[in-house]
């Protein structure tokens, strides 16, 4: 037995996972097929929003809660400052419509703290944004952006000085249970494991049963940067991280944190974000002409102080599951493998928790319960 417990991939979740194990257990190994970090995974793109007002089911809130405390304590254990930076957050459509009315019924469910904002309010407090005559938002005080390859980096690190062992450059080619425990193949060399956790993001399916396989597919992400022509008005003091939606088109982003290009970028089924792609090593980078027009038109009527070409771009492979909820558990009740992927566009935010979950159950320390929803075996009866 090489050690406890092997986490594949140390991307997005697989590094907080690595982080919180090493705190439980003296005989962690995380399997990297890249490095740490590296910008070609879901950890690429600078920043992810980070909320507390989220329009999801209430059970996540809790994981919410759980990150938010853990956030705070990887900058304390690492000494690594603003991995998640303040800036509160809007949410902004149209007043009394459906996703206003969705975010207002979730925060009485989960007690979120938040704020509405009339549309004079909005547009005093916050003029960077054109608003249409019947918009509001809902304010998120504890709203921010998380430092997604600082993250990441930090966790490894955190993992590395707690006794954890990294494998860098090691993609893994599979994984298999036998009676003496997961075996972990890449190239020529072996590993074996009481236990495993599958956290690689948009290269899981391949360490997947085929009933997991059919339920999932690997999706392209693009985002988007454009330039501000007065980099204060949309720095971190002064631009919270936001989120527009509306019938006919949406917007998500975050601001200048590097006092000079801010993110805003498509959202949403109906702007066409995430598309299918089979080969995440092949996944295309450049935008179509189609994507490069939406964006910029959508840019150009919500942000005058945007100057409307985009700056930079981008594209990265996750996970989505059919019902867009995570794998989160074992594969089956007799198993030894435990799935932490399938995050379907939407778990930076909520990493940190995740991985403590991850780690507590893959080590035998702890059940969490309310989360039938994305437990792996919620496929089978399908």
């Amino acid at each position: 037995m090489d050690a406890q417990l092997a986490v594949i991939g140390l991307g997005s979740i697989g590094s907080m996972a690595l982080w919180q194990a090493s705190r439980l257990s003296g005989s962690v190994v995380g399997f990297e097929a890249a490095t740490p970090a590296h910008g070609r995974s879901a950890v690429g793109g600078d920043t992810r929003l980070f909320r507390m007002v989220y329009l999801g089911r209430p059970e996540y809130y809790p994981i919410i809660e759980r990150s938010r405390s853990l956030w705070a304590e990887l900058e304390a254990e690492t000494g690594q400052q603003d991995i998640l930076t303040p800036t509160g957050g809007l949410s902004i459509g149209t007043a009394n419509g459906s996703y206003i009315n969705s975010l207002l019924e979730a925060t009485r469910i989960t007690g979120a703290e938040h704020y509405v904002l009339s549309r004079e309010e909005l547009a005093e407090r916050y003029p960077q944004h054109n608003l249409r005559p019947d918009d509001c938002a809902v304010y998120d005080p504890h709203g921010g952006v998380l430092r997604t390859d600082r993250a990441v980096s930090a966790a490894v690190a955190a993992a590395q000085a707690n006794g954890a062992t990294v494998l860098q450059n090691t993609p893994v080619d599979s994984i298999t249970e036998t009676d003496h425990g997961v075996v972990v193949t890449s190239g020529d060399r072996t590993w074996t494991f009481e236990k495993a956790i599958v956290a690689s993001g948009g290269w899981s399916r391949k360490l997947m049963p085929d009933h997991l396989k059919a339920v999932t597919e690997t999706h392209r992400l693009v985002l988007t940067w454009f330039i501000a022509q007065d980099g204060t008005q949309f720095s971190p003091e002064n631009f919270p991280a936001f989120s527009r939606w509306y019938e006919d088109r949406s917007l998500y982003g975050a601001p200048a944190v590097d006092g000079v290009t801010v993110k805003a970028s498509v959202d949403g089924p109906l702007a066409g974000r995430a598309r299918a792609t089979p080969d995440p090593d092949a996944l295309p980078r450049e935008l179509t002409r189609e994507e490069t027009e939406k964006v910029t038109e959508i840019v150009t009527e919500f942000f005058p102080g945007l100057i409307p070409t985009i700056a930079r771009a981008d594209a990265f492979p996750d996970l989505f599951t059919q019902d867009r909820h995570p794998l989160i558990g074992w594969l089956d009740q007799n198993s030894s493998i435990y799935c932490a992927t399938g995050f379907s566009g939407k778990g930076f935010k909520m990493a940190t928790g995740y991985g403590h979950i991850a780690a507590h159950e893959a080590l035998g320390k702890q059940t969490f319960e309310g989360l039938d929803f994305v437990r792996p075996d919620r496929f089978k009866t399908r």
